[in-house]
């Protein structure tokens, strides 16, 4: 369930416009083709979608332009920080999960922390295009959207790359380490 409080402070929101501005400059390899005043057209007129990419911003993911949704009309952004955000570590995968820990809780959970931000986790085919944008999670890892089957039988997915390449591993959904957090996107 999103933040009540989804609406940012007229100095918050021009601040975050000129950080998205700056890194959508920065990063033109990521979003050929697409114009910066269009964007923050789009922008302007969803304050609760800028709170998103505020939550995103705060803790730590770097959120950038990665493409445009022909279909709905949509820019995509992507968490776009070079190792999984800092303020979404050291946590395990859901609520099920945390719960199912009998000691050593950790304080939050991925699914509920996207929930919260009003973002969604990447899908492995989403992460593998962020991937090809750059090196990304090479020190860190990151939860991904996790197939039902999968989650049913008590696991949960994760990617980082190593070796010059990307990688897809499971684990109990119930574990957590200090270097794996999750990475999102939101429609603009």
């Amino acid at each position: 369930m999103k933040s009540e409080k989804s609406e940012l402070s007229f100095n918050q929101r021009e601040a975050l416009l000129k950080t998205l501005k700056n890194r959508f400059e920065k990063n033109r390899n990521r979003h050929q083709g697409l114009e910066w005043d269009k964007i923050q057209e789009k922008l302007e007129a969803n304050s609760g979608k800028l709170w998103s990419l505020n939550e995103m911003e705060i803790t730590g993911g770097e959120p950038d332009v990665v493409g445009f949704d022909h279909e709905t009309g949509e820019y995509i952004f992507y968490d776009c920080a070079g190792e999984s955000p800092k303020g979404r570590r050291s946590i395990c995968y859901d609520r099920e999960a945390l719960e199912s820990r009998k000691a050593h809780k950790p304080e939050h959970n991925a699914v509920d922390m996207a929930e919260f931000m009003g973002i969604e986790l990447l899908t492995e085919e989403q992460y593998r295009q962020l991937q090809g944008l750059g090196n990304f999670d090479t020190k860190t890892s990151s939860w991904i959207k996790t197939p039902a089957n999968i989650r049913k039988l008590g696991g949960a997915l994760f990617c980082d790359r190593r070796y010059d390449t990307v990688f897809v591993y499971h684990n109990g959904a119930e574990s957590y380490y200090a270097a794996r957090g999750f990475r999102g996107f939101i429609k603009v």
